[in-house]
């Protein structure tokens, strides 16, 4: 749930600062006063979801030591190098953030804009110190296994496991991919209402050229994610695709309801040979199937292949939607502002975070029943307290008042700018 919720508002600290560095940057080559506009406005929204996700991410470094206590016994001299450069880059952004709100007219445009680089950057950092320490936990390294302990600890061979490139390379594409088209969403609907608006027009070229570069570059990084999934943690790939038997040439199942007890897959479109090309670009390529694994080792197929498919259907949706933009962006040489384009981006603008939650749905419970993988389960990493639903009920309520906050004033934010 704390996961669920905070991915949302760290994706868009990721994305958000960056969409204000290209407009304040078109304000400074331009000298157009409505990039300086979209540049402010942009920056009072990211600053409610700063405070946001500040409070929901202190509420996960409590729980880590709360909910997991067996994890952080064993694993927080591997994870805390990563956790600590996050809370440096979280500080960097934090004041930047402050430098950028505030200085405007107290330092010159350049140093301002350069502010707002700095800002972007400390937000891309800190996801990447996150990642890289839920990248330990499918891949773990940097250490010596004697007994049940851990030691010759190094945690810089710990950050630069074998999953960490490919999970930071995902992660961020997909907040650029997520950010972008929920953006250009927003402004297409206020376009739709108001064809003459010139803030709204420009704030969708901007969102669009971010989302639409990054939805076939995260297609690439999803086909290099698969292949390291399927050499690192082949049970995880396995339950991905409901692959339960091993095989030459193993086709692709897309839908379908798993059977784990017949190891079967009803009602799902078969694709010949297609899970050999997509782990290895070789089709006759052997894959492993979940029956090479001991029962208790499975991850919970339906989950994992559902979330699977639900992510590359919205991937493939707004890859396509971002051929389209290009299409008509490039036959008009102008902005597409179609009735039927800007429709689909209204409608298409959750999808990029129904895919990243998703995702994340993948890569933590494709995982299970390891907490770190081959080494530590769940089970033996969850906090002993009885009566656990009580402050999980009041975490979720949290969540739920701070969810509304954002929506209503976020909603004021697009009202004031709707008239633009």
């Amino acid at each position: 749930m704390s996961l669920g919720f905070h991915i949302v508002f760290a994706a868009l600290g990721i994305a958000m600062p960056v969409l204000m560095c290209v407009a304040e940057a078109l304000h400074l080559r331009t000298g157009r006063a409505v990039y300086l506009d979209l540049a402010m406005r942009w920056a009072r929204g990211t600053a409610i979801l700063f405070a946001v996700g500040a409070v929901s991410g202190t509420v996960l470094s409590f729980e880590l030591g709360l909910l997991w206590p067996g994890f952080m016994k064993e694993a927080g001299a591997l994870i805390g190098m990563p956790f600590s450069l996050e809370g440096f880059a979280f500080f960097s952004e934090a004041i930047f953030l402050g430098v950028y709100l505030y200085g405007w007219k107290r330092i010159s445009p350049f140093m301002h804009w350069l502010s707002g680089g700095v800002l972007a950057l400390s937000g891309i950092l800190s996801g990447v110190f996150v990642v890289t320490a839920n990248a330990w936990m499918n891949a773990p390294a940097g250490f010596k296994r004697v007994g049940d302990k851990f030691t010759e600890i190094d945690p810089i061979a710990a950050m630069l496991n074998a999953a960490s490139f490919h999970e930071v390379l995902h992660m961020t594409l997909a907040a650029f991919v997520a950010a972008g088209f929920a953006v250009a969403g927003v402004h297409a609907f206020f376009l739709l209402r108001n064809r003459s608006s010139e803030f709204h027009r420009a704030a969708l070229g901007i969102a669009l050229i971010l989302a639409c570069v990054s939805a076939p570059l995260q297609i690439v990084s999803g086909d290099f994610s698969a292949r390291s999934v399927a050499k690192l943690q082949p049970a995880k790939l396995a339950a991905m695709e409901a692959h339960y038997r091993t095989e030459e040439g193993a086709p692709l199942f897309v839908g379908g309801i798993p059977n784990d007890e017949l190891k079967t897959i009803d009602y799902a479109v078969r694709i010949p040979k297609g899970l050999s090309f997509l782990a290895t670009h070789d089709p006759e390529a052997r894959i492993v199937g979940l029956e090479e694994f001991p029962r208790a080792d499975w991850p919970n197929v339906r989950i994992v292949h559902w979330a699977f498919d639900l992510m590359v259907l919205c991937g493939m949706a707004l890859l396509g939607l971002s051929a389209w933009t290009g299409w008509r962006w490039w036959r008009k040489q102008a902005l597409p502002e179609g009735t039927w384009l800007l429709r689909a981006l209204v409608l298409a603008s959750p999808m990029g975070f129904v895919a990243l939650e998703a995702g994340w749905v993948v890569t933590e419970v494709g995982r299970q029943p390891w907490i770190i993988q081959g080494i530590m389960r769940t089970k033996e990493a969850v906090t002993p307290m009885q009566h656990i639903v009580v402050p999980f009920i009041a975490f979720t309520l949290l969540y739920f008042f701070l969810a509304v906050i954002v929506i209503l004033l976020l909603r004021r934010q697009f009202l004031e700018s709707s008239h633009v």
